[in-house]
């Protein structure tokens, strides 16, 4: 069995990265999105293995301490992280393991596993980022600024990315993410020991 690949996407406000994750998950079975653990109560209908890892503010300490983190923040007097040890049984098991998460957090993820492929995603233009902003009828004009005045700070750190997508067509976003890390399974240095075998064997019967 092929190890899976593990892919960080982020990208700005309301340029639909939620929407790409979940069409990749529905398409291939071969993908699976991380769960992070959190040390907030469950809210109705969240299931501890499903929606979070929900533990005691200790515990998550702790995990911390045995750097059981790939990474990990505290944000509303609550920890946020995601666990080593989950992301390493699903990438074992053959699963491309997605993590949606900022760019700050990514580039910490790419420190520990520089093998981590690196996607950020992007709308063809700021009119239309605002447009789905707005589009969205849940938020304030206050608040769509605040999120588009965010978006600068958002894209710092991007040139340290492998890939940006431009989401302008859903389906084609998503084939082109999928094609970025089916391409990853092809890197000559996981073949090199098939090579050597080919190789020692055509030598033999030379």
């Amino acid at each position: 069995m092929k190890k899976g690949s593990l892919i960080v996407i982020s990208g700005f406000s309301g340029a639909g990265k939620g929407t790409l994750v979940k069409r990749l998950l529905e398409l291939h079975d071969e993908y699976a999105l991380s769960i992070s653990m959190t040390t907030r109560s469950p809210r109705p209908g969240e299931e501890n293995g499903k929606s979070y890892f929900f533990v005691s503010e200790d515990e998550f300490e702790q995990t911390i301490a045995d750097e059981g983190f790939l990474e990990y923040a505290r944000y509303c007097n609550h920890y946020y992280g995601t666990p080593l040890a989950y992301v390493n049984q699903c990438l074992e098991e053959g699963k491309n393991v997605i993590l949606e998460i900022e760019i700050q957090g990514a580039l910490k993820v790419k420190e520990k596993l520089p093998e981590t492929i690196l996607i950020f995603v992007t709308p063809p233009s700021a009119e239309i980022l605002k447009e789905r902003l707005v589009g969205r009828g849940t938020e304030t004009a206050d608040v769509i600024r605040q999120r588009l005045f965010r978006a600068v700070e958002e894209s710092k750190g991007v040139e340290q990315y492998d890939y940006v997508v431009v989401n302008d067509d859903l389906d084609e976003c998503v084939g082109d993410i999928h094609s970025i890390v089916e391409a990853s399974h092809c890197k000559a240095q996981d073949y090199l020991q098939l090579i050597d075998e080919i190789g020692n064997a055509l030598s033999k019967n030379s």
